[in-house]
């Protein structure tokens, strides 16, 4: 019984391989990268290495190289397999033989059993400059494989930081809701007069509490639909509806907020309806953060701009606004995460930077996006405004996409 090194990411390939190999009487380890097949190769001292060309990380050349410059595994076996790959290459680069694919199932076993036993396709004697071109060649791989190491290391403390980022956005997003409820519930108790009258000043006071508190919830309920976004949680409904309709209720929710913010709104509600399927209530959420944003950087007398129209084969609303725009080079990173174009603690704006992240994942659910122009290229609602356009667009086809 021989014990065998099988370099392949491909699943299938290797339960193949091994169905085969373990029924002659072989025992199989797998890898399913070049790092992990030198590591195991090291490890497990195997009596045959084979090894996919187009694997990720180091590929199959650059694996046989490394394996090649390992004392321990001077002797080794070593069997090229792939689809696309090159045999005078593969032989050039250390490997015994060449097998293409897809293998031959009957003959394969014998075929690695005459590797097994001392056959080579390699010449019996190299020339002295293959083998000093053979030796700069495994330098070269072996600070290559430094450097895929130091970088997959690097890969792997980043995807933990995302994962933490992500379970420390739910817990928050949850700790702040929690008592967010019963300060709701109260407010709107005293505000009813229900636990007793009020006086004109203690009104106003509370008055200004729950708008507060309704901001704060606002960021909150963000958080936590960000949070399902980016952990694949988020549920979408699949139900009729008027993207233009949808429109005007998002536009009307932040019609009195831009008038107490001084900012004029010029809007041109869709001439016909704009039938469509999916989920009305998170877009019409995306449709709010993305005017709220436009209200956020228009100075008080500026202008806001918002139309819902056709944009080829999807439906589309554009907000422009008079603000002072966004740099070109941020144009892209204001859709991710907390990005905001100024994030200091001094800045003039507020948010957290999570609403255009939310509007862009829930219209690309949708099947459509968000776009941005920093200045508007095209008159909207008739309006030629200097700041920013935002295009929010869905596809109205019956099939959300997800």
């Amino acid at each position: 019984m021989a014990r065998i090194l099988h370099i392949e990411d491909d699943p299938n390939n290797r339960r193949l391989v091994e169905k085969l190999l373990v029924a002659a009487g072989h025992e199989v380890i797998e890898a399913a990268s070049g790092l992990e097949g030198l590591r195991l190769a090291e490890a497990e001292h195997p009596d045959l290495v084979l090894v996919d060309i187009n694997v990720p990380d180091l590929d199959g050349y650059e694996v046989t190289l490394r394996l090649r410059s390992k004392r321990p595994l001077a002797g080794v076996p070593i069997v090229a397999i792939t689809a696309e790959g090159d045999r005078e290459t593969s032989i050039a680069v250390g490997a015994d033989g060449f097998i293409a694919k897809p293998i031959d199932a009957p003959n394969f076993v014998a075929t690695i059993e005459r590797f097994l036993s001392g056959y080579s396709d390699r010449p019996a004697a190299a020339g002295l400059g293959d083998e000093r071109l053979r030796g700069l060649s495994q330098k070269l791989v072996e600070r290559l494989e430094d450097k895929v190491v130091e970088l997959s290391d690097a890969n792997r403390r980043l995807e933990q930081m995302a994962r933490l980022r992500r379970e420390f956005l739910r817990n928050v997003s949850h700790e702040l809701a929690t008592p967010m409820t019963p300060v709701v519930g109260y407010l709107r108790l005293l505000l009813n007069e229900e636990l007793g009258p009020l006086t004109p000043l203690q009104r106003k006071c509370l008055g200004s509490i729950e708008s507060s508190t309704q901001r704060l919830r606002g960021v909150v309920d963000t958080m936590l639909d960000v949070s399902s976004l980016e952990s694949g949680r988020m549920h979408y409904y699949e139900r009729d509806y008027d993207f233009g309709q949808v429109a005007v209720k998002a536009v009307d929710q932040t019609r009195t907020r831009l008038d107490d913010a001084g900012i004029e709104l010029v809007f041109e509600p869709p001439s016909e309806p704009m039938l469509a399927r999916g989920d009305a209530d998170k877009l019409e959420r995306a449709m709010v953060h993305v005017l709220d944003n436009a209200m956020k950087f228009t100075p008080k007398g500026g202008r806001v701009a918002v139309e819902a129209r056709r944009s080829e084969d999807r439906y589309a609303l554009r907000v422009a606004d008079s603000g002072h725009g966004v740099p070109e080079d941020q144009l892209e990173r204001i859709l991710e995460p907390f990005v905001q174009v100024d994030g200091s603690v001094t800045r003039s704006h507020g948010g957290v930077g999570l609403g255009l992240a939310f509007a862009h994942r829930v219209t690309q659910a949708l099947g459509g996006g968000v776009r941005i122009e920093s200045p508007p290229r095209a008159p909207v609602a008739g309006q030629r405004l200097s700041g920013t356009m935002v295009e929010l667009s869905v596809d109205p086809a019956p099939s959300a996409k997800r």
